[in-house]
């Protein structure tokens, strides 16, 4: 009887546990979903007055997946300062990352958070309202574009890996990862439907 191993197995690329890389896989995927969402957003702040009911949707529907990211990327800073070694392993991010990651999650909060309470709380707290989502806007542009910037290259590497035939196999739960990516945007979904209707009228500024 041959003991030799087939030579399709052996070439294989090593199957291993979700862990560090899994979740490297769900914040790149993430990642990705979140930059076309606010290229998508940028485009209706171009032309606000007569795209406020996009800008309002696409606003909503960035929630469950900003919520979902923060949660991989605390996740991974929790593992990796409780002395988990496999997050030891793969290190820290650089120490600007590290010291503009909790401002960014502030601001992005920030951000959601005033544009919805901007559509559905009344009309009396909407210059401050407004004040706030516009002044954390500019600050959190500034973090996002570098934070984009620092990641841009680990995100197109790792973002496509869940979703190839060849490489999605090599790290267990790629089928689970996908299924979170798809809720986060269904929830997202669902969230902008209920919400949009409130922004009808709103907008006159002038």
């Amino acid at each position: 009887m041959s003991l030799r191993t087939p030579q399709h197995a052996r070439h294989a690329a090593p199957r291993v546990g979700g862990g560090v890389e899994g979740n490297s896989r769900l914040t790149g995927s993430l990642a990705l979903v979140l930059l076309v969402l606010l290229a998508l957003e940028g485009i209706t702040i171009l032309r606000i007055r007569s795209l406020l009911t996009p800008h309002v949707f696409i606003g909503v529907l960035l929630i469950p997946p900003v919520l979902y990211k923060v949660a991989t990327t605390s996740w991974r800073f929790v593992k990796y300062y409780r002395g988990d070694p496999a997050y030891r392993r793969k290190g820290p991010p650089p120490m600007v990352l590290r010291l503009l990651g909790p401002v960014l999650i502030v601001l992005t909060l920030t951000v959601l958070a005033s544009g919805v309470a901007l559509v559905l709380l009344p009309a009396s707290t909407r210059s401050l309202l407004l004040l706030v989502h516009q002044a954390s806007f500019v600050l959190w542009f500034g973090a996002m574009t570098i934070h984009v910037l620092a990641h841009l290259i680990e995100t197109a590497r790792l973002a496509p890996l869940d979703w190839l035939a060849r490489t999605r196999r090599q790290v267990h739960g790629a089928t689970t990862r996908q299924w979170v990516i798809a809720t986060s945007i269904v929830l997202g979904v669902l969230a902008g439907i209920i919400i949009t209707p409130h922004a009808s009228g709103w907008f006159s500024l002038g």
